[in-house]
């Protein structure tokens, strides 16, 4: 991403869809319904599965997934050695474009993070 940082691509992103949310109320809120039983708390933690939706996000080459799930990580008290971690797999799974993501995955971390 060179036009913008990530913080700015969150903020557009939801302000792009909040007509998509008063047109569509019930396909929005089953899928953040969807999105809250995915990510809760289980035998899987919410860190370690917001470390998997990167990870995915990054080998579809999502820029707004890796904006949202780097916040949430944040959040999640995730550190940079984990981030660092998981993304040496998905260079290892996803090859040369997984890594050009992982970058980008690092500069959301530091953008969000300061």
């Amino acid at each position: 991403m060179s036009t913008f940082e990530h913080a700015e691509l969150i903020q557009n992103i939801n302000e792009s869809l909040t007509p998509f949310r008063k047109s569509q109320p019930d396909a929005m809120q089953g899928f953040g319904q969807l999105a809250r039983s995915a990510m809760a708390e289980g035998e899987v933690s919410t860190k370690h599965k917001e470390l998997i939706a990167l990870a995915i996000g990054i080998t579809q080459h999502c820029s707004g997934c890796i904006g949202f799930h780097v916040k949430a990580l944040l959040k999640l008290s995730c550190t940079r050695q984990e981030l660092e971690e998981m993304l040496a797999v998905c260079v290892y799974m996803g090859g040369g474009p997984a890594l050009m993501y992982a970058a980008e995955a690092l500069k959301a971390w530091d953008s969000l993070a300061s």
